[in-house]
């Protein structure tokens, strides 16, 4: 046999974190194979066309950016850009029998509070906990690209007992309580902790609270925006930048074992050609720590299990609303959530916990298209049609196991139903059709994303988030094994999960030895 082909770094798996870490590493004069299984790169960043003969390219799994940092778009000179939502959320009630809502936005959330609360308490609250988790993400999220930091240095970083004490010592939910007396806004704080996470809001494991902080951290504002031209496009610009520098990317070549002394390493790859070896120094495995353990036949980590649902829908228009005096373009533009009051949220969880769907799924959604309409066709944008992108919450995988379709149909079923309660027609009534007939609606659950894109359990985050500190066991980068030169640069790694990059950063810097 040959010897195998030797690189200097052969990164598994082409998502978007692999792809950063390929385009560093090429830049640096290293050469790179990025192996990549499917027939493209992306991962769950990708932009499809999920709908037959519609012209609308959609971000299929992933959505939303806000923990990609300037420093990495800046860097590999990426030609990609993303746009401030107008409004930042919408959350439909009815208070003595009226519809009506909280919106939140630069010009609108102080009248919006009074409205709903008949006081300015709930506001003030509102002002000062927010700016406390500003002032939280201005210290922390510049630390994501830099050596994990201890636990003691990030908290005399941040450098307020209080915030630390509500956002990494004491389950986020007291915080909420102490707080907040509305239920409503109580609900609406609380989302940003349970988001791709099933827990409680006053778990002891403090699950809820690693959530909370990735979600308000991002930037150094803790904005969520919108890619322009959907996800695909950050993923497309990441490609270009990796095999610009001189990274080889092939598609189609799955990576199905890695043998290592510690200084060289072999992967063997399985490709249309048949079975081969690749050489490496190093090799960076864009994957979970489940897929990591099986490459190396180490023993494997606790299983993981994701808990949401995602949905993607195509609009002939906008639904109108019951709250007559919340205009469709303002209160879709950010996220509208649904059932996530906090009394809401915990019945949920409860129901989950015991095995049953939710009675009442709660759930948020937001319309891209009213931010980028670059992602329709000239056609549909002329006759305003809109996309809405649907995010479930506590609907973990352990209850699709029985039957994944019969459940995911119930489940979607009941989801949009809290949706039209809010409506004032079905929001059946706006969905576009397919070249076939069929409505513009596709679902899928953690086993459906499990087996998509092998995600362990579902889980979109690969494992249970970590706070950005180090411990005893997360290494320099937080992204080192047990094999001194294989690195974990999925969104397992510490400081993963979401879109950021910053896994791949992180992988290419301890490579390199930064």
């Amino acid at each position: 046999m040959p010897a195998p082909d030797t690189y200097d770094a052969v990164i598994v798996g082409g998502g978007h974190n692999g792809l950063v870490a390929a385009a560093y590493l090429a830049r640096a004069g290293q050469s790179v194979l990025v192996l990549e299984r499917l027939g493209t790169t992306g991962g769950a960043a990708v932009s499809t066309h999920p709908f037959d003969g519609i012209d609308a390219r959609l971000s299929r799994y992933s959505y939303l950016v806000s923990l990609l940092p300037q420093k990495i778009v800046r860097d590999l000179g990426l030609n990609f850009a993303v746009r401030k939502r107008t409004v930042s959320s919408y959350t439909p009630t009815v208070r003595d029998g009226r519809p009506t809502g909280l919106l939140v936005g630069p010009d609108t959330t102080r009248e919006s509070f009074a409205a709903l609360t008949g006081g300015e308490r709930e506001y003030a609250a509102w002002q000062r906990f927010y700016g406390m988790t500003q002032q939280v993400a201005e210290r922390v999220f510049p630390t994501l690209t830099e050596p994990l930091p201890s636990r003691d240095a990030l908290r005399d970083r941040i450098g307020d007992a209080d915030a630390w004490r509500m956002l990494f010592e004491e389950p986020i939910g007291v915080a909420v309580e102490e707080n907040f007396a509305d239920d409503l806004v109580r609900g609406v704080v609380l989302t940003d902790a349970l988001i791709g996470t099933f827990a409680d809001a006053h778990d002891p494991s403090l699950l809820q609270n690693r959530c909370f902080l990735y979600h308000v951290i991002g930037g150094g504002t803790g904005d969520w925006d919108v890619p322009v031209g959907g996800m695909g496009a950050l993923t497309d610009a990441l490609a270009q930048a990796a095999r610009s520098a001189g990274a080889e990317i092939r598609v189609r070549h799955e990576a199905t074992r890695i043998e290592t002394d510690g200084t060289r390493a072999e992967v063997t790859v399985v490709s249309p050609d048949g079975e081969h070896r690749v050489a490496a120094r190093r090799v960076l495995v864009n994957a979970s720590p489940q897929a990591l353990a099986a490459l190396l036949g180490d023993e494997p980590p606790a299983p993981a299990e994701g808990a949401q649902l995602k949905v993607n829908m195509l609009l002939r228009r906008l639904p109108r609303l019951r709250d007559r005096s919340a205009d469709p373009r303002q209160a879709f533009a950010g996220t509208f959530h649904i059932a996530e009051g906090y009394g809401q949220l915990a019945d949920a969880y409860r129901d989950a916990a015991a095995g049953r769907l939710p009675t009442a799924p709660p759930s948020e959604i937001y319309c891209h298209s009213l931010t980028d309409p670059s992602i329709l066709g000239p056609d549909l944008a002329a006759r305003g049609y809109q996309t809405l992108t649907l995010f479930g919450l506590h609907t973990p995988a352990r209850l699709f196991a029985a039957d994944n379709e019969a459940t995911r149909a119930a489940l979607l079923k009941a989801t949009l139903a809290e949706l039209d309660a809010h409506l004032d027609e079905p929001i059946a009534d706006c969905l576009a059709v397919d070249a076939n007939g069929e409505p513009c609606i596709e679902a899928k659950t953690p086993l459906d994303l499990e087996r998509d894109l092998r995600l362990p359990g579902g889980h979109i985050f690969h494992r249970d988030l970590a706070f950005p500190y180090a411990t005893a066991d997360t290494g320099r980068w937080g992204v080192e094994t047990a094999h001194a030169n294989v690195l974990l640069c999925g969104a397992g790694a510490v400081r993963g999960g979401g879109v950021s990059g910053v896994p791949g950063h992180n992988a290419a810097m301890a490579a390199l030895g930064r």
